[in-house]
């Protein structure tokens, strides 16, 4: 064997090795940040769900009869508490509002339009009233939380066709985007609950 090959083939397995101690580590932290994330200390999973507008989602869920951990996790997942954040489609706000959704809330006078105008959506106390009505709305529709969950994303339509035929709506929905986006909502409901028991304490047990 030449030593050009020696070399070549010590070099090769030297790469590999620190392929695999790259992968071990990669894989070590992922697996480390997702016990935090869903079952570490409550100090440390607060860094994955951080909360900001407090007294603006406590007026909200108090207008609206909606849990202001219900609140939170949408925004946590709608936004990631970014109130200039907006989407493709025209979602505007915290709680990635269409426009015309809003109107509709307001024009069924479910908020006061004259004090939380429409035309500021991207005001965080304004667009947070309008999510939150949107909720009691969606909730008072479907008589449930996770089918009003789903329509939040994917729209009345879509959900009325998935349980249509009596299913439950974890196994009826369609798109892969929307099942994620339900469980990852309700997980981060139950997370805000178990991390912030004193922020709202008489929602806390709700």
């Amino acid at each position: 064997m030449s030593v050009r090959t020696l070399a070549d083939g010590t070099q090769r397995h030297r790469l590999l090795t620190w392929y695999r101690v790259l992968a071990l580590v990669v894989a070590f932290v992922l697996f480390g940040s997702t016990a935090i994330y869903l079952h570490g200390p409550v100090e440390m999973r607060a860094w994955f769900y951080p909360i900001s507008y407090q007294s603006q989602i406590a007026q909200a869920s108090t207008d609206h009869q909606v849990s202001p951990y219900l609140i939170a996790a949408v925004i946590e997942c709608e936004s990631g508490w970014d109130a200039s954040a907006t989407s493709s489609q025209g979602a505007v706000g915290l709680m990635q509002l269409l426009p015309s959704t809003a109107q509709q809330m307001a024009d069924a006078n479910l908020v006061d339009s004259s004090r939380y105008p429409v035309a500021n959506l991207s005001d965080p106390e304004v667009n947070i009233q309008y999510g939150s009505a949107y909720l009691r709305f969606l909730i008072e529709r479907y008589g449930e939380l996770e089918p009003a969950i789903a329509a939040y994303n994917a729209g009345m339509g879509n959900v009325d066709a998935w349980i249509a035929d009596g299913q439950d709506i974890r196994d009826a929905v369609e798109f892969p985007e929307t099942s994620h986006y339900l469980l990852r909502v309700v997980r981060s409901k139950e997370a805000y609950e178990q991390i912030y028991p004193d922020v709202f304490p008489e929602w806390s047990s709700s």
